[in-house]
């Protein structure tokens, strides 16, 4: 059968998942016309042709506590996608991040003779743990993103490539600085401070009340600074709503507009990190879950541009460490354009950048997976 007939099942959780796998859902029905995408993500790769078994509302717990509170939900969904695979029309299977229950699908299907990629692998390098060796023994070939992977995971056994991070694929243009504010209702000629405080209910309610804080910490002593919040697709407008700021859906104007920013860990960091944004990083967990975190987790910082950095370069501020006055007071540094922590940092996220490869990324990886369907 010609391999562009196929079907693909594409399995992503999250709203980054949800962006990173429509460009790879686009990247393939351009290669192989034919071919056929199911999967679970949210509304970007239902517009980019996939046909979606779950949406991300099913899908988007963090953390062991609050997974634990949607287990039976999660294990309905679980079986079914099991069920996907076991009808035998399933040629290939993309896992997009989303670990805990992309890797156990990855062995089903593996049991199943049904070839696999791993796109945006799980963090064993942060992690370790036995999920190294299902990579290594399930796993067709991964699809690493940041620049340090694709070593350690060979030196795992595991068929890895470094292919680039999928955010250098995203559209290049920003508006003016006169169209995001006047979409903003912003004063261009006022400074701005970026606020990514997530796209999980979970993190909204752990993070809002410590932006607000440290907003106020800041506007004591820049009362003319314009804090704004970017919502995540994932996230309904009525989350935000009372938080008495405004709220703006375009985080890459945002990003390439405000003069500092403060971001929750993940995929923000690095966003921030590519617009050349100063910016400090916080999470916060909930305490079981963080205390567990503790003692599994072997890396010594958590924030993308530090990890590939492989040093210090944007404030880490994690769990009982998140005070709002220590963080503002540093933001009022990245805020000043003569402050030498801003200079600091801007030289640290050119060296970031420079190391995170070229845009093309979703084409490289629908590459890969055009080559897996070819062999099977």
């Amino acid at each position: 059968m010609d391999s562009s007939s196929h079907q693909v099942l594409i399995l992503a959780g999250e709203a980054s998942g949800d962006i990173h796998g429509a460009g790879l859902a686009r990247a393939l029905r351009e290669r192989l016309p034919g071919v056929r995408l199911r999967g679970t993500g949210g509304p970007r790769m239902a517009a980019a042709g996939v046909d979606l078994l779950a949406g991300l509302d099913e899908l988007g717990r963090m953390g062991l506590v609050e997974v634990l509170s949607h287990l039976p939900a999660l294990l309905r969904l679980e079986r079914t996608l099991i069920r996907v695979l076991e009808e035998g029309s399933i040629a290939l299977v993309v896992l997009v991040d989303h670990a805990g229950m992309n890797l156990r699908l990855l062995r089903h299907a593996s049991s199943r003779g049904i070839p696999a990629l791993y796109y945006i692998p799980p963090k064993v390098w942060a992690w370790g743990g036995d999920r190294v060796r299902d990579l290594a023994e399930h796993a067709s070939a991964v699809a690493a993103i940041l620049p340090f992977e694709e070593a350690f995971l060979r030196a795992k056994g595991v068929n890895a490539t470094f292919v680039g991070h999928p955010l250098l694929d995203g559209d290049p243009g920003a508006p003016s600085r006169e169209e995001f504010c006047a979409a903003t209702a912003l004063d261009p000629e006022r400074p701005i401070l970026a606020l990514m405080p997530g796209s999980r209910r979970q993190e909204l309610h752990r993070h809002i009340p410590l932006f607000l804080r440290t907003v106020a910490r800041v506007r004591s002593s820049v009362p003319e600074v314009q804090p704004v919040v970017a919502r995540a697709h994932s996230v309904p407008g009525e989350a935000l709503r009372g938080c008495g700021l405004a709220v703006t859906d375009d985080a890459q104007g945002l990003l390439h507009h405000a003069r500092a920013g403060l971001v929750k860990s993940g995929t923000g960091t690095l966003e921030a990190a590519l617009a050349g944004l100063p910016h400090v990083v916080t999470y916060r967990l909930h305490p079981l879950t963080a205390f567990l975190a503790r003692r599994l987790i072997h890396v010594s910082h958590v924030s993308l541009p530090n990890l590939v950095a492989g040093r210090e370069v944007v404030p880490e501020f994690l769990q009982d460490e998140a005070i709002p006055e220590r963080m503002g007071a540093i933001l009022l540094d990245l805020l000043d354009p003569s402050s030498p922590a801003r200079a600091r940092q801007l030289e640290g996220l050119a060296e970031v950048r420079g190391r995170m490869g070229d845009p093309g990324v979703a084409e490289r990886v629908a590459g890969m997976a055009a080559d897996l369907l070819r062999a099977g």
